[in-house]
């Protein structure tokens, strides 16, 4: 169990590292507004992603106690 929630851990520490890289690349002036509407596609699987994984972490949590 443990070797699986360090590489969740890192998963979601990724996510969230390309979510940052995503808002500087869409608040870069120089980036085609054509181009912005795949970054905020693909960052909102991102998001959704890392809300599933922050709730799952909630209930294993919960469970424990």
């Amino acid at each position: 169990m443990r070797n699986m929630e360090k590489k969740d851990a890192l998963d979601y520490s990724a996510a969230v590292a390309e979510l940052e890289k995503i808002a500087a690349t869409v608040e870069n002036p120089e980036t085609p507004i054509d181009d912005i509407d795949k970054y905020i596609r693909r960052s909102e699987k991102l998001i959704a992603d890392c809300r599933a994984w922050l709730r799952g972490v909630r209930e294993r949590t919960l469970n424990i106690e």
